[in-house]
């Protein structure tokens, strides 16, 4: 598989980090609405009456400070810019839900490693 193939099969929805933090929340008993178009960022899962939302963000591509956040040190002209330009839409959207009254708790792809310290933020975060 070339490069090409291989960044046109990667999806922004319906990732493994994803569907396995649905499949937690939806254990818990929480229910929740997929990817609102409404919303800044499009959120992973909403929870409209609690004006909250979950991101689940790989940690290459929104550059977290973990071993896969790192930035590859080939082709460091195209990749430098491009994650910068990820991380900046981060912080512009969770601003702007917090403008509009959302709460946001963000998932890191490395944090799935332990599902009962998840478990734990995510019931914190939505309450009863």
């Amino acid at each position: 598989m070339d490069r090409i193939e291989n960044m046109r099969a990667i999806r922004s929805k319906d990732t493994l980090p994803e569907m396995a933090v649905r499949s937690l929340i939806h254990r818990l008993g929480y229910r929740f609405r997929l990817h609102r178009q409404d919303l800044p960022g499009k959120p992973d899962l909403a929870f409209p009456a609690r004006c909250k939302v979950i991101f689940v963000h790989g940690c290459f591509w929104h550059c977290h400070a973990c071993k896969a956040g790192l930035i590859p040190k080939t082709n460091r002209d195209f990749w430098l810019p491009k994650l910068r330009k990820n991380k900046a839409r981060d912080r512009k959207n969770l601003k702007a839900l917090k403008q509009l009254g959302w709460d946001a708790l963000v998932i890191w792809q490395c944090e799935l490693k332990d599902s009962s310290a998840v478990r734990q933020r995510v019931k914190q975060f939505l309450g009863r």
